[in-house]
Protein backbone atom coordinates (compact mmCIF):
# COMPACT_ATOMS: atom_id res chain seq x y z
CA UNK A 1 0.00 0.00 0.00
CA UNK A 2 1.21 3.33 -1.13
CA UNK A 3 0.95 6.30 0.74
CA UNK A 4 -1.22 5.31 3.46
CA UNK A 5 -4.45 5.28 1.50
CA UNK A 6 -7.45 6.37 3.21
CA UNK A 7 -10.82 4.04 2.51
CA UNK A 8 -12.31 6.19 0.02
CA UNK A 9 -16.32 5.29 0.98
CA UNK A 10 -15.32 6.23 4.56
CA UNK A 11 -14.12 9.59 3.87
CA UNK A 12 -16.97 10.36 1.45
CA UNK A 13 -19.63 9.25 4.49
CA UNK A 14 -17.84 12.18 6.46
CA UNK A 15 -17.01 14.71 4.10
CA UNK A 16 -19.36 14.81 1.38
CA UNK A 17 -16.81 14.27 -1.24
CA UNK A 18 -17.96 12.50 -3.92
CA UNK A 19 -15.27 12.32 -6.70
CA UNK A 20 -11.63 11.25 -7.00
CA UNK A 21 -8.98 11.71 -9.21
CA UNK A 22 -6.67 8.38 -9.58
CA UNK A 23 -3.11 8.91 -10.92
CA UNK A 24 -0.59 8.76 -12.68
CA UNK A 25 -1.23 7.03 -15.92
CA UNK A 26 2.21 6.90 -17.14
CA UNK A 27 4.39 4.98 -19.95
CA UNK A 28 6.47 1.82 -18.90
CA UNK A 29 9.46 2.43 -16.79
CA UNK A 30 12.81 1.67 -18.43
CA UNK A 31 12.18 0.26 -21.92
CA UNK A 32 9.16 3.00 -22.92
CA UNK A 33 6.97 1.55 -25.07
CA UNK A 34 3.18 2.60 -25.63
CA UNK A 35 1.36 0.46 -23.19
CA UNK A 36 -0.73 2.70 -19.97
CA UNK A 37 0.64 1.68 -16.78
CA UNK A 38 -0.15 2.42 -13.86
CA UNK A 39 3.30 5.17 -12.67
CA UNK A 40 4.92 3.48 -14.88
CA UNK A 41 4.87 -0.28 -13.16
CA UNK A 42 2.22 -2.46 -12.95
CA UNK A 43 -0.05 -2.58 -16.71
CA UNK A 44 -3.50 -1.28 -16.64
CA UNK A 45 -4.46 -3.93 -18.60
CA UNK A 46 -3.55 -6.50 -15.75
CA UNK A 47 -5.27 -3.79 -12.73
CA UNK A 48 -7.86 -5.79 -10.38
CA UNK A 49 -6.82 -3.43 -7.23
CA UNK A 50 -7.67 -0.14 -8.81
CA UNK A 51 -10.84 -1.28 -10.15
CA UNK A 52 -11.86 -2.70 -7.00
CA UNK A 53 -11.01 0.93 -5.53
CA UNK A 54 -13.52 2.66 -8.23
CA UNK A 55 -16.16 0.23 -7.86
CA UNK A 56 -16.11 1.10 -3.92
CA UNK A 57 -16.54 4.57 -5.02
CA UNK A 58 -19.23 3.80 -7.27
CA UNK A 59 -21.18 2.21 -5.23
CA UNK A 60 -21.02 4.41 -2.32
CA UNK A 61 -22.47 6.99 -5.16
CA UNK A 62 -19.41 8.09 -6.21
CA UNK A 63 -16.91 8.73 -9.17
CA UNK A 64 -13.41 8.72 -10.43
CA UNK A 65 -11.15 10.84 -13.08
CA UNK A 66 -7.88 9.12 -13.81
CA UNK A 67 -4.86 11.56 -14.38
CA UNK A 68 -2.18 11.04 -16.87
CA UNK A 69 1.36 12.03 -16.48
CA UNK A 70 2.65 13.82 -13.27
CA UNK A 71 6.27 15.25 -12.09
CA UNK A 72 9.17 12.95 -13.36
CA UNK A 73 7.55 10.77 -14.86
CA UNK A 74 7.25 9.38 -18.45
CA UNK A 75 4.51 10.38 -20.33
CA UNK A 76 3.19 7.85 -23.29
CA UNK A 77 3.30 11.33 -25.32
CA UNK A 78 7.01 10.75 -25.17
CA UNK A 79 6.44 7.21 -25.49
CA UNK A 80 4.49 6.47 -28.42
CA UNK A 81 5.01 6.68 -31.86
CA UNK A 82 1.88 9.22 -32.96
CA UNK A 83 -0.58 11.06 -31.48
CA UNK A 84 -3.04 8.44 -32.60
CA UNK A 85 -1.02 5.33 -30.85
CA UNK A 86 -1.20 8.13 -27.57
CA UNK A 87 -4.53 8.06 -27.74
CA UNK A 88 -5.49 4.36 -28.42
CA UNK A 89 -3.24 3.68 -25.14
CA UNK A 90 -5.17 6.24 -23.30
CA UNK A 91 -8.23 5.19 -24.55
CA UNK A 92 -7.88 1.69 -23.09
CA UNK A 93 -7.74 3.50 -19.91
CA UNK A 94 -11.25 4.52 -20.72
CA UNK A 95 -12.51 1.13 -21.51
CA UNK A 96 -11.38 -0.58 -18.63
CA UNK A 97 -12.89 1.69 -15.87
CA UNK A 98 -15.22 3.10 -17.77
CA UNK A 99 -14.54 7.07 -17.37
CA UNK A 100 -16.16 9.85 -17.80
CA UNK A 101 -13.12 12.38 -17.26
CA UNK A 102 -9.45 12.48 -17.67
CA UNK A 103 -6.74 15.05 -16.17
CA UNK A 104 -3.85 15.26 -18.50
CA UNK A 105 -1.01 16.58 -15.75
CA UNK A 106 1.42 18.21 -18.02
CA UNK A 107 4.79 18.89 -16.09
CA UNK A 108 8.59 18.12 -15.93
CA UNK A 109 9.82 16.18 -18.11
CA UNK A 110 6.84 15.97 -20.91
CA UNK A 111 6.36 19.67 -20.51
CA UNK A 112 9.67 20.52 -22.00
CA UNK A 113 9.10 18.22 -24.72
CA UNK A 114 7.53 20.77 -27.62
CA UNK A 115 7.13 16.91 -29.91
CA UNK A 116 5.52 15.03 -27.17
CA UNK A 117 3.27 18.02 -25.62
CA UNK A 118 1.55 17.96 -29.11
CA UNK A 119 1.41 14.41 -28.96
CA UNK A 120 -0.29 14.44 -25.92
CA UNK A 121 -3.05 17.57 -26.68
CA UNK A 122 -3.65 15.84 -29.71
CA UNK A 123 -4.95 12.49 -28.19
CA UNK A 124 -7.01 14.52 -25.72
CA UNK A 125 -8.34 15.82 -28.46
CA UNK A 126 -9.06 12.36 -30.16
CA UNK A 127 -10.29 11.09 -27.06
CA UNK A 128 -12.78 13.68 -27.02
CA UNK A 129 -14.18 13.10 -30.65
CA UNK A 130 -14.37 9.45 -29.85
CA UNK A 131 -16.06 10.01 -26.38
CA UNK A 132 -18.26 12.35 -26.36
CA UNK A 133 -19.34 13.80 -23.19
CA UNK A 134 -16.09 12.89 -21.74
CA UNK A 135 -14.87 15.44 -19.80
CA UNK A 136 -11.05 16.80 -20.64
CA UNK A 137 -8.89 19.03 -18.52
CA UNK A 138 -5.28 19.62 -18.40
CA UNK A 139 -3.12 20.90 -15.22
CA UNK A 140 0.23 22.31 -15.61
CA UNK A 141 2.63 24.44 -13.86
CA UNK A 142 2.07 28.08 -12.58
CA UNK A 143 4.76 30.95 -12.51
CA UNK A 144 4.45 34.96 -11.51
CA UNK A 145 3.27 35.61 -14.94
CA UNK A 146 0.62 33.20 -14.93
CA UNK A 147 2.58 30.66 -16.31
CA UNK A 148 6.45 29.61 -17.86
CA UNK A 149 7.16 29.60 -21.53
CA UNK A 150 6.79 25.92 -21.36
CA UNK A 151 3.10 26.53 -20.47
CA UNK A 152 2.43 28.92 -22.83
CA UNK A 153 4.15 26.95 -25.43
CA UNK A 154 1.57 24.32 -23.92
CA UNK A 155 -1.28 26.74 -24.82
CA UNK A 156 -0.53 28.23 -27.74
CA UNK A 157 -0.46 24.34 -29.60
CA UNK A 158 -3.84 24.01 -28.05
CA UNK A 159 -4.77 26.82 -29.60
CA UNK A 160 -3.09 25.87 -33.19
CA UNK A 161 -5.27 22.40 -32.64
CA UNK A 162 -8.42 23.98 -32.11
CA UNK A 163 -8.55 21.70 -29.12
CA UNK A 164 -11.03 22.93 -26.26
CA UNK A 165 -10.40 21.41 -22.95
CA UNK A 166 -13.12 21.74 -20.13
CA UNK A 167 -10.53 23.31 -18.19
CA UNK A 168 -6.91 24.44 -17.51
CA UNK A 169 -5.63 24.45 -13.98
CA UNK A 170 -2.38 25.90 -12.75
CA UNK A 171 -0.80 24.66 -9.50
CA UNK A 172 0.06 28.20 -7.03
CA UNK A 173 2.34 26.52 -4.79
CA UNK A 174 5.81 25.49 -4.67
CA UNK A 175 7.33 29.31 -4.54
CA UNK A 176 4.04 31.39 -3.91
CA UNK A 177 4.56 32.28 -0.15
CA UNK A 178 1.22 32.82 0.94
CA UNK A 179 -2.58 32.85 -0.89
CA UNK A 180 -2.12 36.43 -1.31
CA UNK A 181 0.69 35.17 -4.00
CA UNK A 182 -1.54 32.08 -5.26
CA UNK A 183 -4.78 34.46 -5.93
CA UNK A 184 -2.31 36.81 -7.69
CA UNK A 185 -1.13 34.21 -9.99
CA UNK A 186 -4.36 33.12 -10.61
CA UNK A 187 -5.21 36.31 -12.08
CA UNK A 188 -2.31 36.10 -14.37
CA UNK A 189 -2.90 33.02 -15.75
CA UNK A 190 -6.45 34.10 -15.93
CA UNK A 191 -5.05 37.25 -18.60
CA UNK A 192 -2.96 34.42 -20.46
CA UNK A 193 -6.12 32.58 -21.17
CA UNK A 194 -7.73 35.76 -22.17
CA UNK A 195 -5.09 36.80 -24.65
CA UNK A 196 -4.14 33.25 -25.58
CA UNK A 197 -7.60 32.31 -26.67
CA UNK A 198 -8.95 35.89 -27.16
CA UNK A 199 -12.11 34.91 -23.90
CA UNK A 200 -13.73 37.51 -22.38
CA UNK A 201 -13.60 37.70 -18.60
CA UNK A 202 -16.11 35.33 -17.80
CA UNK A 203 -15.53 32.47 -20.23
CA UNK A 204 -11.49 32.48 -19.22
CA UNK A 205 -12.87 31.99 -14.84
CA UNK A 206 -14.99 29.60 -16.83
CA UNK A 207 -12.31 27.44 -18.10
CA UNK A 208 -9.76 27.73 -15.31
CA UNK A 209 -8.65 25.93 -12.08
CA UNK A 210 -6.67 25.66 -8.94
CA UNK A 211 -4.69 22.47 -8.17
CA UNK A 212 -3.45 23.40 -4.71
CA UNK A 213 -1.26 21.56 -2.04
CA UNK A 214 -2.59 20.75 1.44
CA UNK A 215 -0.01 22.21 4.50
CA UNK A 216 3.36 22.37 3.91
CA UNK A 217 4.73 22.47 0.12
CA UNK A 218 7.20 20.39 -1.60
CA UNK A 219 9.40 24.29 -0.90
CA UNK A 220 8.21 24.03 2.66
CA UNK A 221 5.77 26.92 2.15
CA UNK A 222 2.51 26.45 4.68
CA UNK A 223 -1.10 26.81 3.27
CA UNK A 224 -3.47 26.21 5.95
CA UNK A 225 -6.99 25.63 5.70
CA UNK A 226 -7.60 29.71 6.28
CA UNK A 227 -5.67 29.89 3.07
CA UNK A 228 -7.79 26.92 1.24
CA UNK A 229 -11.24 28.54 2.06
CA UNK A 230 -9.67 32.41 0.97
CA UNK A 231 -9.01 30.73 -2.43
CA UNK A 232 -12.48 28.86 -2.19
CA UNK A 233 -13.91 31.99 -1.73
CA UNK A 234 -11.92 33.28 -4.54
CA UNK A 235 -13.01 30.38 -6.89
CA UNK A 236 -16.32 29.97 -6.32
CA UNK A 237 -17.07 33.76 -6.64
CA UNK A 238 -15.08 34.08 -9.92
CA UNK A 239 -17.12 31.28 -11.55
CA UNK A 240 -14.05 29.22 -11.82
CA UNK A 241 -14.63 25.17 -12.99
CA UNK A 242 -12.12 23.39 -10.95
CA UNK A 243 -10.69 23.49 -7.49
CA UNK A 244 -8.83 20.57 -6.12
CA UNK A 245 -5.44 19.69 -4.11
CA UNK A 246 -3.13 17.39 -3.35
CA UNK A 247 -3.60 15.20 -1.39
CA UNK A 248 -6.16 13.65 0.42
CA UNK A 249 -3.45 11.26 1.89
CA UNK A 250 -2.01 14.85 3.49
CA UNK A 251 -5.72 15.72 4.99
CA UNK A 252 -4.61 14.43 8.34
CA UNK A 253 -2.54 15.81 11.58
CA UNK A 254 1.60 14.39 11.66
CA UNK A 255 2.72 13.03 15.14
CA UNK A 256 3.94 15.92 16.23
CA UNK A 257 1.72 18.05 13.67
CA UNK A 258 5.14 19.93 11.92
CA UNK A 259 8.41 17.85 12.33
CA UNK A 260 9.87 20.23 9.58
CA UNK A 261 9.51 17.96 6.67
CA UNK A 262 7.04 17.30 3.93
CA UNK A 263 5.17 14.08 3.91
CA UNK A 264 2.85 12.34 1.65
CA UNK A 265 0.84 10.92 4.31
CA UNK A 266 -0.53 14.10 6.61
CA UNK A 267 -0.04 17.73 6.48
CA UNK A 268 2.31 19.44 8.78
CA UNK A 269 -0.63 21.66 9.70
CA UNK A 270 -2.64 21.06 12.93
CA UNK A 271 -5.99 19.92 11.58
CA UNK A 272 -8.84 17.01 12.09
CA UNK A 273 -9.05 14.64 9.44
CA UNK A 274 -10.11 15.92 6.08
CA UNK A 275 -10.74 19.43 6.91
CA UNK A 276 -9.30 20.84 3.29
CA UNK A 277 -10.99 17.71 1.75
CA UNK A 278 -14.65 19.21 2.99
CA UNK A 279 -13.51 22.34 1.16
CA UNK A 280 -13.41 20.61 -2.02
CA UNK A 281 -16.85 19.14 -1.09
CA UNK A 282 -18.42 23.00 -0.40
CA UNK A 283 -17.19 23.67 -4.23
CA UNK A 284 -18.20 20.48 -5.54
CA UNK A 285 -21.47 21.32 -4.28
CA UNK A 286 -21.96 24.53 -6.65
CA UNK A 287 -20.51 23.06 -9.97
CA UNK A 288 -20.94 20.03 -12.04
CA UNK A 289 -19.47 16.81 -10.93
CA UNK A 290 -16.20 15.57 -11.51
CA UNK A 291 -14.45 19.12 -11.51
CA UNK A 292 -13.64 19.67 -8.01
CA UNK A 293 -11.04 17.00 -5.64
CA UNK A 294 -8.66 15.94 -3.59
CA UNK A 295 -5.33 13.51 -4.03
CA UNK A 296 -5.19 10.19 -2.15
CA UNK A 297 -2.85 7.09 -2.54
CA UNK A 298 -4.74 4.19 -2.88
CA UNK A 299 -4.54 0.73 -1.60
CA UNK A 300 -2.76 -0.98 -5.06
CA UNK A 301 -0.07 -3.67 -5.10
CA UNK A 302 3.20 -3.27 -3.78
CA UNK A 303 4.66 -2.60 -7.52
CA UNK A 304 1.82 0.18 -7.96
CA UNK A 305 2.27 3.38 -6.26
CA UNK A 306 -0.77 4.68 -7.83
CA UNK A 307 -2.62 8.28 -6.13
CA UNK A 308 -5.94 8.60 -6.06
CA UNK A 309 -6.69 12.92 -6.60
CA UNK A 310 -10.03 13.94 -5.65
CA UNK A 311 -9.94 16.44 -9.13
CA UNK A 312 -6.73 17.11 -10.02
CA UNK A 313 -3.35 15.96 -10.26
CA UNK A 314 0.31 17.00 -9.30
Amino acid sequence: MYGNPPDLPKVMAETGQKTFQLTFIQAPRGGGGCTPTWDGTAPVSEDTAVARVIDGVRSAGGDVSVSIGGYGGRNLGQTCASAEDTANAYQQVIDKYALRAVDFNLEEPAYSDPGAVTKELRAAQILQHHNPGLYVSVTTVAAPGGTTPQGQNLLNTAKSLKFAPDNYSIMPFNGFQDVGAQIAVLEAFHGVLMNTFGWDSATAYAHEGASLMNGRSDFGEYYDQADFQALLDYAIGHGMSRYTFWSLNRDRQCTPPDNGQTSGTCSSVPQNPWEFTRLTAQFAQRTPALKAGVAVSQPVPARLPAQADQGAGR
